[in-house]
């Protein structure tokens, strides 16, 4: 929203009763002539006749009420919002479409579906809040009566029940000391989020979403990993086309990377993966979602933008099979596009910053039913709710999967050349490197040097499979230097969880920046398209040497 808007705008254009005169016929009136009248006008039209209908058309066309024709705000204070008449958050957050706005400002609900077509900042800014509270985004940018003086009576719909509004995740409703809130304008890259998220989080959900295993060599190693690659650019080249759009298992994109899995997200929000959906389909990105959600599957699948928006899921596979099997057919059923299966977490990894913390955490699992407690090893979310992982998985379990879903197949946790070789062999369709952001096996490879193993022994592999890959990725560089090694997409989970911190405007926010970065590098590459990329392009001598050259297998492990 823009920090002006022109007083008192009137509605040009031809409309049809509103829906929200049935919905909604207790809204109060002001003052006045007019206002009589319009009370007067409702009643007729509650009646129902065709008379009144036709009357009440025109009313609306020629004679339409201003608030700079009323006294004061014709909405009551929030002091009056009490009875039966209140707007429970859930009924507003059902009108979040361009074609039907409403928005919460300072604990009353306006339509702004006609307004947007005239807002002078522009309409995507109110479709970006529709159905949501966004009184924190309005009030910091807009005088004080813009509002009163810039929307039609009609577009008030009546007061929101404060009961039913989201409560945000903070220190101070943890009892915790709050530090200055670093301001999204200031956030110019993604590795800001880490110290913005810390100040806004709990102290136990930044333990969870930060830690990574025991020392944390290997969450330090990812980040140095992609450091250690340099560039050797092309110069002289028409760059004015920087073109970022991919595909994902056959699933259009406009940008290589995608929301990893993590779960638990209302930590970070209280609306958890749902934002995390708005902004990825606002930006036209993938989400793939964890098992370990913290909102259920159907109400982040129905958070999407728009009909066409595609998700990928993340599956634990759970000890008791014939829940994972029900859950496998929920993901058939709600239409999501690929299934990564995790297989590197036969045990929850030792966090021991997130077992430290004891302090509860009122968060469950709205996929897998995991729930946060404390246990007798600390109160570690991410050991509280990983209890239900079935430890047998095996490759024999991939034929299982075949047998439950027409989906593509992919599994998310493969860290050696020899593993990714015996997936491709059994007819995977995704290889997905991962060592879980450093937070499973601690000394475990950073996903970019089994990345390189692949190129140094069988780069035939990356034509057979798509090749993902996430752990350390802040940066558009990083995510080009992944895909010169033939990387198909690259995802990023703590960044997406700290930007969540901010609501959607955040996770946009995040979104754009990696946008403008991946471009950025692009042309400064002298490269058009993202297929014009490769290792011609690198200089990867500082790792060369800490790569095997060769598949090596142990004595009870059968070579292909």
């Amino acid at each position: 929203m823009m920090n002006t808007m022109r007083p008192a705008l009137r509605l040009a254009t031809p409309r049809t009763i509103p829906r929200r005169a049935l919905q909604l016929p207790k809204r109060p009136f002001s003052s006045g002539s007019a206002s009589r009248e319009a009370r007067s006008r409702a009643r007729v039209f509650q009646i129902g006749s065709a008379a009144a209908v036709s009357l009440a058309i025109g009313y609306a066309l020629t004679t339409p009420i201003r608030l700079e024709e009323a006294a004061d705000d014709p909405a009551p204070s929030k002091d009056a919002a009490v009875g039966r008449a209140l707007i429970p958050f859930s009924e507003v957050n059902k009108h979040n479409t361009p074609e039907d706005c409403w928005v919460v400002i300072d604990g009353k609900v306006y339509d702004l579906t006609e307004f947007a077509g005239i807002h002078p900042g522009g309409a995507q800014h109110i479709h970006r809040v529709a159905g949501r509270d966004a009184s924190a985004i309005f009030n910091p940018i807009h005088p004080p009566g813009t509002i009163e003086n810039g929307l039609d009576e009609e577009a008030f719909m009546g007061l929101v029940d404060p009961v039913t509004l989201p409560q945000v995740v903070n220190k101070a409703a943890n009892g915790e000391k709050e530090e200055r809130k670093i301001e999204l304008a200031e956030i110019i890259g993604l590795p800001d989020f880490d110290e913005a998220a810390r100040r806004i989080l709990t102290g136990k959900a930044w333990a969870y979403m930060s830690s990574g295993a025991t020392d944390q060599y290997t969450l330090d190693l990812n980040r140095r990993a992609f450091n250690s690659i340099l560039f050797r650019p092309r110069i002289m080249i028409d760059v004015d086309i920087a073109d970022t759009r991919t595909t994902m298992l056959g699933q259009e994109t406009s940008l290589p990377i995608f929301i990893s899995p993590a779960g638990m997200a209302k930590l970070a929000h209280p609306e958890g993966e749902c934002l995390l959906a708005k902004g990825a389909g606002q930006c036209d990105i993938i989400q793939m979602i964890s098992t370990n959600a913290s909102a259920p599957l159907p109400d982040i699948i129905n958070s999407r933008t728009h009909p066409d928006q595609s998700f990928f899921m993340q599956l634990y596979v759970d000890r008791n099979r014939d829940k994972s099997e029900a859950l496998i057919r929920k993901i058939n059923d709600l239409g999501l596009k690929a299934i990564f299966v995790t297989v590197d977490a036969a045990a929850p990894g030792k966090r021991e910053a997130d077992e430290r913390s004891r302090a509860e955490v009122e968060v469950a699992s709205g996929i897998s039913g995991g729930k946060i407690s404390s246990d007798n090893k600390g109160g570690g979310i991410g050991r509280s709710v990983g209890g239900f992982i079935d430890p047998k998985l095996n490759w024999s379990d991939i034929a299982w999967l075949r047998k439950h879903t027409k989906l593509p197949i992919g599994l998310k946790g493969v860290q050696t050349v020899e593993d990714a070789m015996k997936a491709a062999e059994l007819g995977v369709d995704a290889i997905y490197l991962s060592n879980h952001g450093g937070r499973a096996l601690d000394g475990s490879p950073p996903a970019m040097y089994t990345l390189l193993e692949i190129n140094k022994m069988c780069p035939q592999l990356l034509k057979k499979c798509e090749v993902y890959l996430d752990g350390g990725c802040r940066r558009g560089t990083d995510v080009v230097k992944a895909l010169c090694l033939g990387a198909k997409g690259v995802g990023m989970g703590r960044p997406f969880l700290y930007s969540l911190t901010y609501g959607e405007e955040g996770v946009v926010h995040a979104i754009e920046i990696m946008r403008d970065e991946i471009q950025t590098t692009l042309r400064l590459l002298g490269v058009n398209r993202l297929d014009q990329l490769g290792p011609h392009l690198l200089n990867t001598r500082a790792l060369d040497n800490l790569v095997f050259d060769q598949p090596v297998f142990g004595p009870n492990e059968k070579p292909l």
